[in-house]
């Protein structure tokens, strides 16, 4: 057992009394956070990660863990936010906390909270959950094992999202457009049972599309040409989803 002296005459403290020693609430541990999917970041970006967790602590200090995902792993500081994920059963003040985040680090946070069992149940059906945690930096570790559960009404409202590109192409720019191809070809990977992961899937895109993610970014497409091959895509992951649709209502009425 550690021993802590104390000065023989000091005030408030009677000789052979018990005492209590724990460090201010000011002065906190830097843990080392587990990185999934990604080897490092850089050392500016690992201290914006590390004063997120530090505050999460401060204002949410049982939650079960904390994430950073999205685009701010990403080499480079081209990021527009910080995507953070905490997993709790409590209730929180999910203003006030983003606001201080906000506030000590000068960066727009987009915050989610979410219980576990509902991380669990979205791991399970739903294809961006997946990619949100291809990559991600955590403050504890993390092991989610989960059967894929394919939600084909699900999937139809997240693949309405990305007909946005047909109908507004002109007026997206290179990133949203990105988005929204990525989501689609997300979705038809993960009916096909792909795992998913921001390679794999910038890879079918190149693939499907002949051209590389860096050009869809840049906004410089060939409208015609690549309409054509995303209206193609956009029908074939539809009609797999209906299909899926039809399957589901067929086998509950046979039950």
């Amino acid at each position: 057992m550690d021993q802590v002296y104390l000065p023989r005459n000091r005030q408030g403290f009677p000789l052979g009394g018990y005492v209590v020693v724990k460090p201010l609430e000011s002065m906190h541990v830097t843990e080392k956070p587990h990185f999934y999917g990604i080897k490092e970041v850089a050392p500016l970006k690992l201290g914006i990660v590390q004063e997120i967790f530090a505050l999460i602590s401060r204002h949410a200090h049982d939650c079960e863990n904390v994430l950073i995902t999205g685009s701010f792993l990403e080499e480079g500081f081209s990021f527009q936010d910080i995507d953070v994920l905490i997993i709790t059963d409590k209730e929180m003040n999910e203003k006030s906390l983003q606001k201080a985040i906000e506030s000590s680090i000068k960066i727009e946070v987009h915050l989610l909270v979410m219980s576990h069992d509902a991380l669990l149940k979205g791991l399970a059906t739903d294809p961006l959950y997946h990619m949100m945690l291809s990559k991600a930096v955590a403050k504890k570790r993390f092991i989610y094992h989960v059967e894929r559960e394919v939600d084909y009404k699900l999937l139809d409202l997240h693949l309405l999202k990305s007909r946005v590109l047909i109908d507004n192409f002109d007026s997206l720019n290179g990133n949203e457009k990105y988005s929204l191809v990525r989501n689609m070809v997300a979705i038809f990977e993960f009916i096909k049972g792909e795992k998913l992961r921001k390679e794999h899937v910038d890879k079918e895109i190149e693939s499907i599309f002949q051209v590389k993610v860096f050009t869809i970014r840049q906004n410089v497409l060939d409208k015609k040409t690549f309409l054509r091959e995303f209206r193609g895509v956009y029908q074939k992951t539809l009609d797999l989803i209906l299909e899926g649709i039809r399957h589901d209502s067929k086998q509950k009425q046979a039950h």
